[in-house]
């Protein structure tokens, strides 16, 4: 026992392992790119005394609605929400029940700059809802993007570990670790519109104007780097 503990003990003069010099740097990458597409939620919204008349009127315009944004070739429409909902009115503190409002909402992209037409379009064929927009762009151009604000991500951190270490009179080795968060576009806010109710358009009222903008990519990359 005694003499596996002493083979144990390290040589008398040997030098101790060097320990590993190492940096840590996080480099960042952003890629802008446009968003040439515009996510649109809109709908119909119809209001009566008797529910099953109600939800009969706003599907058979809900019907109309979908024809229409399918004869104009939409890409991912969808429907995003139904709802038939008790009306109320209050007075002197007593609550009466005065009706019903159903609403059907769907939810579809179309290229931005066809955006204002295709709204105008909607209202006239009976949406009395545009619940919001948001521009974002084409699923190819974010994943070209990613792979640019990756390699944007690497270049900077490399660029902050040689400038910290040239500042104290030091050279970089070798790469010992990598750490990637995935690239990732940010979420585009939705712009909300008002309900179509009070924006009803003449024959010769001009187009609703849509301007898209960009969307950001954003990437992390950490490397750890001896020296």
């Amino acid at each position: 026992m005694l003499w596996g503990a002493i083979l144990a003990q390290p040589a008398v003069g040997q030098t101790p392992p060097k320990r590993l010099r190492t940096l840590t740097v996080r480099g960042q990458g952003v890629e802008e790119i446009a968003a040439t597409l515009s996510q649109i939620n809109l709908g119909v919204e119809v209001q009566g005394k008797i529910a099953q008349e109600v939800q009969l009127k706003a599907a058979r315009r809900s019907q109309a609605l979908v024809k229409l944004l399918q004869s104009q070739q939409v890409e991912k429409l969808t429907t995003s929400g139904i709802s038939l909902n008790p009306v109320y009115s209050f007075k002197d503190n007593i609550r009466r029940l005065t009706g019903y409002s159903a609403t059907n909402t769907v939810s579809f992209q179309i290229a931005t700059e066809k955006a204002g037409e295709i709204l105008d379009k909607a209202v006239k064929s009976g949406a009395t809802r545009i619940d919001g927009i948001r521009f974002i762009a084409p699923e190819a151009m974010i994943s070209e993007a990613k792979k640019q604000a990756l390699k944007e991500a690497t270049q900077d951190a490399r660029e902050q570990a040689d400038a910290v270490l040239a500042s104290l009179g030091l050279s970089s080795k070798e790469i010992v670790g990598i750490e990637v968060d995935n690239a990732r576009a940010q979420v585009p806010p939705i712009f909300r519109g008002e309900s179509a109710f009070a924006q009803a358009r003449t024959a010769d009222a001009p187009r609703t104007p849509i301007i898209g903008g960009e969307q950001k990519v954003e990437a992390t990359v950490t490397l750890q780097i001896s020296y």
